[in-house]
């Protein structure tokens, strides 16, 4: 066996994960959710039905197959947040970063999709409980940030407004672009409208879970050793 071994079936995995959920997706959108069955989606990209669940444990995830990026994109935002960068400002700067790439995590993806998705209980359930878990996620990022115990009061507060934002502007994209809009028209209209919630936030979270850059933590290091010092000195006079 050699060293590409390993990298070679990851790539045919992959290949295969990509042929079933595109497989999937076109048959979700011409038949339905509901009415398209595993073994039709099996047949259709010419794998085993065994190998469609491996992959795919939950049907609703063959055709919201970015689940995982969904749930950890905003609690992984908090955790690479710059120096001295507030976890509202890591949130504002990743959520409107996916508006201008026009990001299929926020709902660009097309009015069949869109589609799909609102006319299916399952799939709109589906969308429902990842945004759930990415609150869940981003209330345990902000908690490690705050340094406080998993499950802060506080830490899920923050969680729940500042989720409140992109949750909002994906319901937003998918409500014009099932009106007709282009991506670059619906945008055009959320972004400004995200920006400002965003800016709302900024007297109840602005300085909630700031980064200490290298030269504040420094600082913090030296005085917390001179009240040591102080400390030790006062006892031995004492």
């Amino acid at each position: 066996m050699t060293d590409s071994t390993p990298n070679l079936r990851e790539l045919n995995k992959r290949r295969t994960r990509e042929a079933i959920s595109h497989a999937a997706t076109r048959l979700f959108i011409d038949r339905g959710f509901e009415r398209t069955t595993i073994a039709e989606v099996a047949t259709a990209a010419g794998v085993a039905k065994m190998t469609v669940t491996n992959h795919f444990p939950r049907k609703e995830d063959l055709f919201l197959d970015l689940h995982e990026e969904m749930v950890a994109r905003y609690a992984r935002a908090v955790a690479d947040r710059a120096p001295g960068e507030s976890a509202l400002a890591a949130l504002r700067r990743a959520c409107l970063a996916e508006i201008d790439r026009r990001d299929a995590a926020l709902g660009f993806s097309g009015e069949a999709f869109a589609r799909t998705i609102t006319e299916s209980p399952a799939l709109t359930a589906r969308l429902r409980e990842l945004h759930e878990q990415g609150e869940t996620a981003l209330a345990t990022a902000l908690a490690e940030a705050a340094h406080v115990p998993p499950g802060d009061f506080e830490s899920r507060v923050a969680a729940g407004l500042l989720a409140a934002v992109p949750r909002a502007v994906s319901t937003e994209v998918f409500r014009r672009t099932l009106a007709g809009e282009d991506h670059e028209a619906v945008a055009a209209a959320v972004r400004p409208s995200a920006a400002r919630a965003f800016d709302r936030l900024e007297g109840a979270l602005g300085d909630f879970a700031v980064r200490a850059d290298e030269a504040g933590a420094t600082d913090e290091a030296k005085e917390t050793e001179v009240t040591k010092e102080a400390e030790v000195v006062k006892a031995i006079e004492e």
